[in-house]
């Protein structure tokens, strides 16, 4: 295995994929099927309703991941894209450990939002690129959500070709 290039990170937000999830889900970056009872166990365990950002509330939490991300850890991120029920980024190659990472965006926007109840599911799937093309990809992929909602650009940003030529190709 080559060195990692960068990593694209989701996080769903509180109730919004149980286990069992009839689009399947992730245990350990494995996919796993469909199981009915499962996710209807872990439905009656919620303590709150699912939670989603609304419209007005992308914007200001895609913004508070960036600003954490980049004024925190000093991270290059290369996408980000927030939907109601979860977030996707991209970051480039990184000293830290990603469950650092993913600790400082969500503490952001628990920070920023305050709603006295739980945001985030518990973990995080992380994919971790280990050449280019991986990576090229994993970007699209993020892109093409905010390109097909037409959410402009976020300042933070840095093109995937910026980095990839920074890094000595």
């Amino acid at each position: 295995m080559g060195r990692t290039v960068g990593i694209m990170v989701t996080m769903t937000t509180y109730g919004t994929w149980l286990r069992g999830d009839h689009r399947g889900w992730i245990e350990d970056g494995v996919l796993m099927p469909p199981d009915p009872i499962l996710e209807s166990n872990d439905a009656r365990r919620t303590a709150h309703p699912a939670f989603r950002f609304d419209r007005d509330q992308q914007r200001s939490v895609g913004q508070m991941i960036g600003d954490a991300l980049v004024d925190r850890l000093d991270l290059v991120i290369l996408a980000l894209t927030v939907q109601t029920w979860h977030v996707h980024f991209v970051i480039g190659a990184t000293r830290h450990d990603i469950g650092v990472v993913v600790k400082c965006a969500k503490d952001a926007v628990r920070y920023g939002l305050r709603p006295g109840r739980p945001i985030w599911t518990d973990g995080y799937d992380k994919r971790f690129c280990f050449d280019e093309q991986s990576l090229v990809n994993r970007v699209r992929y993020v892109l093409r959500h905010d390109e097909a909602s037409g959410a402009p650009a976020w300042p933070f940003v840095t093109p995937v070709d910026v980095y990839l030529s920074r890094r000595g190709r």
